[in-house]
């Protein structure tokens, strides 16, 4: 197991905040996760989703001023991003003047924002257009990373561009939270099969490795009970027995707050407890925020 325990409290971890000076698509966030600078790219500024999750912390009561993704002022915004802080520049900023030396490093371009990624309508398009940005800058190390809840990975632009995020140091960070049909309705509030989020997480991990991104909290004051802890761990064991990559295990909780009042943090202690239990259970690395 691979413990990673950050301190949440830390206001240049707690703010992932999705505008920086003018932007409305590219943004600067140092990411606990990642170990650096991650350049966010909000593919959903009409902060239109497909799930409803209970913990989300977007504010989806306030209208978004934008509606679409102006490809052109997006991908000005990225290779602007992109040279403020390969630059350094970025540092400069009172937000990220205090950004310890280790973490003052580029590590990947972070496609997430608003909403689901890969509902964009153009997919790989836009990937392929954000790739070339990234050529350009001469950052052919510098990770791609799809924040998404696989529930289109079926679609052929999105294929398309899983593809292409292969061939530029992509990574695929797919949500799975739940072991039982049920707990995944709670937690996830989606019309979308939990079969369907299964299948399609083992057919992408089947042709390449994956990162699971499993946000685990307090409902109404109850943890997740151990029968679903098992559930999940069995789900995870599915998906490697029919031929799926996992190189990671991300369990973390929230940490900003969350859509519904109900829902409350676990505790380290809890986190690292599932952690164990996982890691035991299915011989992944993991990971605990």
């Amino acid at each position: 197991m691979l413990p990673l325990v950050s301190n949440s409290s830390t206001p240049l971890f707690r703010d992932h905040s999705r505008h920086f000076a003018n932007n409305r698509f590219a943004y600067p966030v140092v990411s606990r996760r990642s170990g650096g600078i991650s350049v966010g790219v909000n593919l959903n500024p009409d902060k239109v989703c497909n799930f409803d999750c209970i913990y989300c912390q977007v504010n989806r009561v306030d209208q978004s001023e934008t509606r679409f993704v102006e490809q052109a002022e997006m991908l000005a915004e990225l290779d602007a991003m992109l040279r403020l802080v390969t630059s350094g520049e970025l540092f400069t900023d009172d937000k990220f003047a205090g950004t310890p030396p280790r973490l003052r490093r580029l590590n990947d371009i972070a496609f997430s924002g608003d909403g689901e990624p890969t509902t964009y309508r153009n997919f790989d398009e836009i990937i392929e257009a954000c790739a070339e940005v990234k050529r350009r800058h001469g950052l052919g190390d510098v990770k791609m990373v799809l924040i998404t809840n696989a529930s289109m990975f079926h679609r052929p632009a999105v294929e398309r561009g899983l593809a292409i995020l292969d061939a530029n140091q992509g990574e695929i960070w797919a949500k799975l939270e739940a072991g039982s049909e049920a707990y995944y309705r709670l937690v996830e509030r989606t019309t979308i099969p939990f079969e369907r989020i299964l299948a399609n997480i083992t057919a992408a991990a089947r042709l390449r490795p994956l990162v699971i991104q499993a946000l685990f909290m307090r409902i109404r004051g109850d943890a997740p009970s151990g029968q679903e802890q098992s559930a999940f761990c069995d789900r995870l064991n599915e998906i490697v027995a029919a031929g799926g990559k996992l190189k990671l295990v991300q369990i973390y909780t929230v940490a900003r707050p969350p859509a519904e009042s109900f829902v409350t943090p676990l505790s380290a202690s809890e986190l690292d407890a599932l952690a164990a239990l996982v890691h035991t259970r299915t011989g992944l690395p993991t990971a605990v925020f």
